[in-house]
């Protein structure tokens, strides 16, 4: 089953469409418009961000590509042999993912980066859906509570039951588990919040369940 996705021109929330119009008169080269998952659709990993950045999948139509997030990211799954070829911050660059996928909680960019509770919420059907779709999904690494909190509410868990902590894991239902980590965002770590080590730990902590999932 195919997961549902918003039409290129979604009016659900008319914030974002009014940001959206107003950057396709600014930029009109770039994608401004819902950003589509990345990655084959029996990744058994997904990895779970926020939301478009606007000079980042706003503008190159692919998670986490073409700004400083995804450098740290697409670094790390190479690392981890998770994904293979060129990361060169363009969506025809080649690269592909092995046996994961990436998706944001919200589809379409937000002013300031900071998408309301409505809109989360609003967006949440399509998380859902594509959490359906992925059949061998067991582990899910969530960038931020954000993005944390979203997955819960698509998968019908309350929040008061799965605190959000930087490496924590979580057993959620159907066999998929959770693990958190702060966003790999230039903030982050620039201030520090996340270095290098720690994205890669958590990483080494997804891989790890994985292994443990084929083994059992």
């Amino acid at each position: 089953m195919k997961a549902q996705v918003p039409s290129l021109d979604c009016s659900l929330c008319p914030r974002l469409v009014d940001f959206r119009t107003e950057n396709r008169r600014q930029y009109p080269d770039y994608h401004n418009a819902p950003v589509a998952a990345f990655g084959p659709d029996d990744a058994q990993l997904l990895i779970l961000g926020l939301a478009p950045g606007l000079k980042g999948a706003n503008c190159t139509g692919r998670p986490f590509t073409g700004d400083y997030a995804g450098d740290l990211l697409y670094a790390t799954l190479k690392k981890f042999n998770l994904a293979e070829g060129n990361y060169e911050k363009r969506s025809d660059d080649g690269l592909t993912l092995r046996g994961c996928r990436i998706v944001n909680a919200v589809r379409c960019v937000p002013p300031a980066n900071k998408p309301t509770t409505d809109e989360i919420r609003t967006c949440n059907s399509f998380l859902a859906s594509e959490l359906e779709s992925l059949k061998q999904l067991t582990v899910v690494v969530a960038l931020g509570r954000v993005a944390h909190d979203a997955l819960l509410m698509a998968s019908g868990l309350k929040r008061s039951h799965f605190k959000f902590e930087h490496a924590a894991v979580h057993d959620l239902q159907k066999g998929v588990q959770l693990v958190d980590s702060y966003h790999c965002s230039r903030y982050n770590t620039n201030t520090g919040r996340l270095t290098e080590t720690m994205f890669h730990d958590v990483f080494a902590k997804a891989q790890k369940l994985l292994s443990e999932k084929t083994e059992s």
